[in-house]
C-alpha cells in the first residue's frame, strides 16, 4: 500500500470509528510513518536504529545477506509489511528451511493480526497507527513473504491483469521492466519490478518485488502463478481486499477505543461504512497511480477539517528539539516504543515456532533481556515506568 491508503484512507477509517480529527491525524501519521522510519532516518535524529520499520533502497542494496543480515531484514519486513498468516502451516515433502519460509507468507486474519491489534490496546493513537499499517498490509501483500526467497516470492511470465470491459474483464499480459527510475505505465500495462536473480536470498526476491507495485494499487485485479503455489493460478482481487482492509481498520480502531474492547479476526465495520460504500468503491477501482486526492476529499468531507499533507519533518523536529529525557513523550518517541514492541512480539512468535529466520528472541521478562539487542529500549522504558 501507499500514502493514499496508509495516510488518507486510514484517517477516514479512524474518523468513522469515532475518533476526533486530531486523533485521526495522529493514527494516520503513525500508519504512514511506518514506511519512512529507516535506519538512516533514525541515525539522523539520534534514535535507536533497532526501531527501523522499513529499509531505503540504498539500505537494501547494501544489506548483508549472511544469517544475521537476513534476520534483520526479516524482522523489519515480516513485522510491519508482510505479517505471517500462519506460523504453523504444514507443508509436506519439503525441507525445514522451505517450510519456515512458507510459514512467513503474508495473509489477513491470522493469529498475529489479533496479537498486533491487542498489542496497541491502551498505548495511544501512535501505537494504533502502527497496528493499522500492519493490518492493512496483510490484505495488500497477501501471498508474499517478508523474507528474501526465490522459492516463495518469484513470479514468471504467467502474469495477467484483468481490466474491466463491459460486463466482464479483458485479460492483458503484464510486461515487467527493471528500470527503478521509470514510472509504471498503466495504460500500456508496463510495470517496474525487481530483476530476476537465481540467488535464493537476494533482496531482489524480497516481498512483492518480483510483482512490482501491482499489490499496492487498489484498482488492480490480476492472476499469476506464485512460486509456492504448486503451479496453481491465483486471482488477486485488490478492490475487494482493500475494501475489507478499510472495514477491518474501522472495526479495529473502534475496538481499541473501547476500554473493554476485544479484537476478533474476520470482523468488519460494514454497518458504519455502508453510507459511504459506493464512494469508497469508486475510489478503489479508479485506475490511477495514487488516490491521495480522492481519499483526502472524502476525509475532509467526513470531518469538516483540513487534512494537512503528510510531513515527516513534524516527527523529526519535535523529537530533536525535545530534552533527551523527554524524547520518549514525543510522537516519534512513542512511535519508536510501539515499533520496538511490534518487532519484538513478531520476532518472538517466529522464534517460538521453531524458526531462526528472524533471529533469536525471548519474551521480555524480568530485569534482563537476553537474545538479540533490538529491544534494549523496551527494557529502558519498562524501568522508567516502574520508577514512576
Amino acid at each position: 500500500m501507499q500514502l493514499d491508503f496508509h495516510y488518507y484512507a486510514t484517517y477516514c477509517a479512524a474518523f468513522l470509528a469515532g475518533c476526533s480529527h486530531e486523533d485521526s491525524l495522529s493514527i494516520a501519521r503513525s500508519a504512514q510513518f511506518v514506511d519512512c522510519c529507516s535506519e538512516s532516518f533514525l541515525q539522523g535524529v539520534g534514535g535507536p536504529v533497532s526501531a527501523a520499520t522499513t529499509m531505503l533502497q540504498l539500505e537494501m542494496f547494501d544489506a548483508n545477506t549472511d544469517p544475521m543480515g537476513l534476520a534483520n531484514i526479516t524482522r523489519i519486513w515480516a513485522s510491519f509489511h508482510f505479517l505471517p498468516g500462519d506460523l504453523y502451516a504444514e507443508r509436506k515433502k519439503c525441507s525445514r528451511l522451505y517450510r519456515n519460509k512458507y510459514r512467513l507468507i503474508c495473509n489477513p486474519n491470522g493469529a498475529l493480526v489479533k496479537d498486533t491489534v491487542e498489542l496497541a490496546r491502551g498505548r495511544g493513537s501512535v501505537a494504533a497507527g502502527v497496528a493499522m499499517h500492519v493490518l492493512a498490509d496483510t490484505w495488500a501483500h497477501r501471498y508474499f513473504a517478508g523474507t528474501p526467497s526465490l522459492a516463495i516470492n518469484n513470479t514468471n511470465d504467467h502474469f495477467y491483469e484483468l481490466i474491466p470491459s463491459g460486463d466482464g474483464y479483458e485479460e492483458r499480459q503484464v510486461r515487467f521492466i527493471h528500470n527503478p527510475g521509470a514510472p509504471d505505465d498503466l495504460e500500456k500495462g508496463v510495470y517496474v519490478n525487481t530483476l530476476y536473480q537465481p540467488n535464493e536470498n537476494t533482496v531482489m526476491n524480497l516481498g512483492h518485488g518480483r510483482a512490482g507495485h501491482l499489490p499496492d494499487y487498489s484498482f488492480m485485479l490480476y492472476k499469476y502463478l506464485p512460486a509456492w503455489g504448486g503451479y496453481r493460478e491465483i486471482l488477486k482481487d485488490n478492490p475487494s481486499d482493500y475494501w475489507n482492509a478499510f472495514c477491518q481498520m474501522v472495526y479495529a480502531i473502534g475496538s481499541l477505543k473501547d476500554p473493554d474492547g476485544h479484537f476478533e479476526t474476520d470482523r468488519y465495520a460494514e454497518d458504519e461504512v455502508r453510507p459511504y460504500r459506493d464512494r469508497i468503491r469508486q475510489i478503489l477501482v479508479r485506475r490511477q497511480p495514487d488516490s491521495c486526492a480522492d481519499w483526502k476529499a472524502l476525509g475532509e468531507e467526513l470531518s469538516g477539517c483540513r487534512i494537512p499533507d503528510f510531513d515527516v519533518e513534524i516527527y523529526k523536529k519535535e523529537y530533536m528539539e525535545a530534552e533527551k529525557e523527554l524524547r520518549d513523550e514525543t510522537a516519534l518517541g512513542q512511535f519508536i516504543i510501539a515499533a520496538l514492541a511490534q518487532k519484538s512480539m513478531v520476532t518472538n512468535r517466529i522464534f517460538s515456532s521453531g524458526s531462526l529466520l528472524a533471529g533469536f528472541s525471548v519474551e521480555l521478562k524480568g530485569k534482563r533481556i537476553p537474545g538479540i539487542q533490538d529491544f534494549r529500549k523496551l527494557l529502558e522504558i519498562r524501568r522508567k515506568n516502574h520508577d514512576r
